[in-house]
């Protein structure tokens, strides 16, 4: 058996998030892998799961710590669509993951260097290889499609009255 990449990896986060994604989530997947086998998979699930908390990489890590009996993830290796936030950093840490793989930065929350970086903070006791821009175009391309999506909807929305309504009776007439 050929051993996997990180791009194959990165392929089946980008399959999670999918899944994500037909489930009306924001696509975002992750993996956990220890020594070439996948121990845990996770896709946002805050919104179906009425959790903030439900980022991919914490339901992936949940996953990982069942699979594996620890909650200290040792020599795991975590793959995400998505630069990591700090809350996912941080259960990162204290999981003791070895190294972080993600797509597409995120330029409004990303934890991994986009926004900070706390791969780099000194002050912190544990740290993780981080590596990112794994297949960036394609994990990146699947959410701005995704918000793409949702902002038509929302702007189609917005242009729809309910029956017997008119425009003047919602605050938009000129």
């Amino acid at each position: 058996m050929q051993k996997m990449t990180d791009f194959d990896y990165m392929r089946l986060a980008l399959e999670l998030a999918n899944q994500a994604e037909q489930v009306g989530e924001v696509p975002v997947g992750a993996v956990v892998v220890k020594d070439g086998e996948i121990v845990g998979r996770g896709f946002n699930a805050t919104i179906s799961g009425h959790d903030p908390s439900a980022h991919a990489e914490i339901v992936a890590l949940r996953d990982a710590a069942k699979h594996l009996g620890n909650y200290r993830l040792v020599g795991c290796e975590l793959f995400v669509t998505l630069e990591p936030c700090v809350m996912c950093v941080g259960a990162m840490f204290h999981a003791r993951i070895a190294r972080v793989v993600y797509g597409a930065r995120d330029p409004k929350t990303g934890a991994a260097g986009s926004v900070l970086n706390l791969f780099t903070t000194a002050q912190l006791n544990h740290h993780a290889r981080i590596e990112g821009g794994v297949l960036a175009d394609e994990c990146g391309a699947m959410l701005s499609s995704f918000f793409a999506r949702r902002r038509e909807a929302q702007r189609n929305s917005n242009n729809t009255l309910p029956a017997g309504e008119s425009v003047r009776q919602h605050g938009n007439a000129a």
